[in-house]
């Protein structure tokens, strides 16, 4: 990608609605996607008919189409619907395809979700969670995600220096924001003592570094910013967008063996790009909401975006420059680390949310310029929203 994208500066995210957040939700996947999109077009203003694309993501059949959706808001009609084959990975990448349909005329008013029973239905990395080299890693008991992303962890520990207080660090701060989270699964602050004593899952992640799985869905519609203006809140200017598939991504959780540098993720190789083409610099950021399924997603990806140096992350985090009164405030709801495993759909719904001034005890006072990342190693996408200063 050379250069802004066309969509830079004239798409917007003009609203969000969000499921109830549980582990047992007692709801059918299609239930909790018709609910979350409804609750996004209710909090932009504007008809259910007034929808005419729609844009998801699942694993493996873990969510519902688009198009189901549709039929459940009311059978409206759709000039565009994408269904991707995607995780964690794609929430931005999915706003992305959004606002590419919006400039191009496709569409006017596409609502992006992610909508699943991910506890009480299926479960990543359980053996009914099958990929293409299942056949060969569950018999010697390589199967579950965190052991993948513990090994990316260690590697970044050892080259950076990073230690086991260090990932505590980003956990203790993240519940700090949790605590005044309705939304979130996990609402109890936590010392280091308590983190330290937390069992392990995997070395180094202990149960805290872990995102709890969560039945719930988010949503938000994209449209235009001229269209964005006329309706309820303040809209998020999508300025920019990237996506990296690095060489050696692409068949399932195995592809880290074909990585050559394990102590750096995707957003290593998409930073440059996403900031070269952003009409901001990163010394204009107010806030930043980091993907972080695991806690060492956190300081890797913003080493990776140059929020701070190589292996400095973690004592940033713990001089108290991310909590709500600090320099760069990062991830304002406490994470998926502590609101649920959405697949990092809610990570973009906290930024929009801040960027509306619509978040409570949480509200930050500058709330004009995030960083937005989805993805925690093998491959992702990152954008940057803006508040309309018109």
């Amino acid at each position: 990608m050379t250069g802004r994208p066309t969509f830079g500066g004239r798409t917007a995210i003009a609203g969000v609605g969000y499921s109830s957040l549980s582990r047992n939700s007692n709801k059918s996947v299609l239930e909790l996607a018709i609910e979350a999109c409804s609750a996004a077009v209710e909090n932009a203003g504007i008809s259910k008919n007034a929808v005419d694309g729609i844009v998801t993501y699942s694993l493996l059949n873990d969510s519902v189409y688009g198009q189901a959706v549709a039929a459940g808001l009311g059978g409206v009609e759709l000039s565009y619907a994408v269904d991707l084959s995607l995780g964690g990975q794609a929430p931005c990448f999915s706003v992305a395809l959004a606002a590419m349909a919006v400039e191009s005329g496709l569409a006017d008013n596409v609502l992006v979700f992610r909508a699943l029973n991910g506890r009480s239905g299926m479960r990543i990395g359980s053996t009914s969670y099958e990929s293409l080299t299942s056949q060969f890693r569950y018999p010697i008991g390589f199967g579950a995600y965190p052991q993948y992303i513990a090994l990316w962890a260690r590697r970044y520990m050892i080259e950076t220096g990073t230690t086991e207080r260090g990932l505590g660090e980003v956990v203790l701060a993240q519940r700090e924001y949790a605590a005044t989270n309705d939304r979130a699964l996990l609402q109890k602050p936590m010392t280091m003592d308590e983190y330290l004593a937390k069992p392990m899952v995997v070395d180094p992640f202990r149960t805290a570094d872990c995102t709890p799985e969560a039945d719930g869905a988010c949503a938000v519609l994209v449209t235009s910013l001229d269209r964005a203006r006329d309706m309820q809140h303040r809209p998020a200017v999508i300025d920019t967008a990237a996506w990296s598939t690095p060489r050696g991504s692409g068949i399932d959780m195995s592809d880290l063996f074909s990585w050559t540098d394990w102590s750096v993720n995707c957003h290593s190789y998409l930073s440059d790009r996403l900031w070269s083409s952003a009409s901001v610099s990163r010394s204009e950021l107010d806030f930043a909401e980091i993907y972080d399924c695991f806690s060492a997603v956190v300081p890797m990806s913003m080493e990776a975006h140059g929020l701070c140096g190589r292996g400095e992350a973690t004592d940033f985090i713990a001089s108290g420059a991310t909590r709500f009164d600090g320099t760069l405030p990062v991830n304002t709801h406490g994470g998926l680390l502590c609101e649920g495993y959405l697949h990092g759909m809610n990570t973009v719904g906290e930024a929009v949310l801040q960027i509306q001034g619509n978040e409570g005890p949480r509200q930050l006072d500058r709330n004009n310029v995030a960083l937005v990342t989805s993805g925690a190693m093998m491959d992702g996408s990152a954008m940057i929203l803006k508040g309309d200063s018109r």
